[in-house]
């Protein structure tokens, strides 16, 4: 499959598991997810046919890893960035020291005043790795990287969690726990 493809079906699918499932007529189970046949049956009712391949190849080579299929390769969830409200069933799990969050400039003075919240989604989104944290702030603009002093904040008592791609979850950062690189 051409990469303009893979991208269409991967922001399509972001879409749908993540902030309109309704708009296809699923429904998230508990843990985001959805049996994969009820999604390509939605999607193809709704003009955008996606075969079982494409649908494997796009969970198989997403840069970011943004989709899994369960065990049985039945079920298919969006791993984290939900903006409607799921359990997914995310164990706490004890941070590495030092995690990083990649924000736009003009989100600066916001953070370093009020933090880093959640917003529409469920949780703040952080990287192990500076490099992902910048590509992620350079989506909307000039990037700007925060150092977050994980383990200050888990023994503050902050609940941590990590995707199953690795994107680690937190509901809030305190601009005391940040660091602009």
């Amino acid at each position: 499959m051409d990469n303009s493809r893979l991208v269409k079906i991967s922001k399509y699918l972001s879409k749908h598991l993540r902030h309109q499932p309704d708009r296809l007529g699923i429904k998230l189970a508990p843990g985001g997810w959805v049996p994969v046949d009820e999604l390509l049956a939605a999607c193809a009712r709704n003009h955008f046919p996606l075969s079982r391949e494409e649908l494997n190849e796009v969970v198989a080579n997403n840069d970011k890893k943004r989709f899994s299929f369960d065990s049985t390769g039945t079920l298919i969830r969006a791993n984290q960035g939900h903006s409607v409200e799921v359990d997914l069933q995310l164990e706490p799990v004890v941070p590495p020291d030092m995690l990083y969050h990649g924000t736009a400039q003009g989100s600066v003075e916001a953070i370093l005043q009020m933090g880093l919240s959640k917003m529409s989604r469920h949780h703040v989104h952080l990287s192990r790795d500076i490099a992902i944290a910048k590509a992620v702030g350079a989506r909307h603009g000039k990037p700007v990287v925060f150092a977050v002093d994980a383990a200050a904040m888990y023994q503050a008592g902050y609940t941590f969690y990590c995707s199953e791609n690795g994107v680690w979850l937190v509901d809030h950062v305190p601009p005391e726990y940040l660091q602009k690189l």
